[in-house]
């Protein structure tokens, strides 16, 4: 292992020990900030015609959402469900988003503008566009010095450092389809390499990528199956899949590399409408309904629901 990647296994070990910890010695602060939460609304609209997709939440309790009809990033608050515009896209969409730690920045996946987009939380504005090459820039995962962004029709992840962009091509055991293939990108537990949803190679499921390389491996699900594949979601080593159009969240716990995951539970609300993407706070889980059921029209109702967590 190169001391870059060293460094990066390290850190998240650190961080995710820190917050294991701490949430055994505050077990009371936490029960308790969950109770409060709990009056939190569980569903509240997005504007009409807003096309969501993408969800991220910060360190703050604001989850943000990005528009694929315009590119434009809505915030709401979870404490009452209320929001607005916060930056606007030049309609040009935005896929999936990720914010990162110090809540300053967003980095967004341009889907077919296939560009990368980086926006400055506070003010609004676009700070810096990147081309890719690409065809559809789909989802993202921050991780320490870089983000990693996920090409739905090209076996390729774009890795953003230090202001350039490079393509890491993909190889191993990944099978690109005819049609769109990988979605959602996470982080293995330990750190050490990159979870990438494949929908299309063995019916559906996950590959663990090795960042310096590229090369890909079939994460060992059992007899589960992500055909339907979307968002992920890492909260530790529980791993939530997103099932666009089965209306579910699939969870599994992974082993610590991420080449093992046992399919624990699936998560279903009759609320769900298709929903694509998950982000976490306190105790629920957060997911836009994308509503990829019915032709969007400038009028056409969307929400966000909250779920859950599951308790482990």
């Amino acid at each position: 292992m190169a001391p870059a990647d060293r460094s990066f296994a390290r850190r998240t070990l650190l961080t995710t020990t820190a917050a294991l910890t701490g949430a055994a010695l505050l077990g009371g602060t936490a029960h308790a900030a969950e109770t409060r939460h709990a009056a939190w609304p569980a569903q509240f609209p997005l504007p009409d015609g807003f096309q969501p997709e993408g969800i991220t939440i910060g360190s703050e309790p604001y989850a943000y959402f990005g528009s694929l009809a315009n590119g434009d990033i809505y915030r709401a608050s979870l404490a009452t469900g209320r929001g607005g515009i916060v930056a606007k896209g030049a309609g040009r969409p935005t896929v999936g988003l990720k914010i990162d730690r110090h809540g300053r920045r967003l980095f967004l996946a341009g889907g077919d503008s296939a560009e990368i987009r980086t926006v400055d939380v506070r003010s609004g504005e676009t700070e810096q566009v990147y081309a890719t090459g690409g065809t559809f820039v789909n989802d993202v995962v921050l991780t320490p010095g870089a983000a990693w962004f996920t090409d739905s029709f090209k076996p390729v992840l774009y890795k953003l450092a230090k202001g350039a962009v490079t393509t890491v091509p993909l190889t191993g055991d990944w099978q690109q389809g005819p049609d769109f293939t990988a979605n959602g990108i996470e982080r293995t537990p330990d750190g050490r390499a990159l979870l990438v949803v494949n929908g299309f190679a063995n019916g559906g499921g996950l590959m663990r990528v090795d960042p310096r390389t590229g090369a890909a491996r079939a994460v060992d699900l059992g007899t589960a199956k992500l055909p339907n594949g979307d968002g992920l979601l890492l909260l530790g080593r529980i791993l939530y899949a997103v099932q666009q159009r089965q209306n579910a969240i699939d969870v599994f716990r992974l082993n610590d590399s991420g080449t093992r995951g046992t399919e624990i539970t699936r998560i279903t609300d009759p609320r769900f409408r298709i929903p694509t993407t998950v982000a976490a706070w306190g105790g629920r889980l957060y997911l836009p309904n994308a509503r990829f059921d019915v032709e969007p029209t400038p009028t056409t109702d969307y929400d966000a629901v909250a779920v859950d967590r599951i308790q482990i």
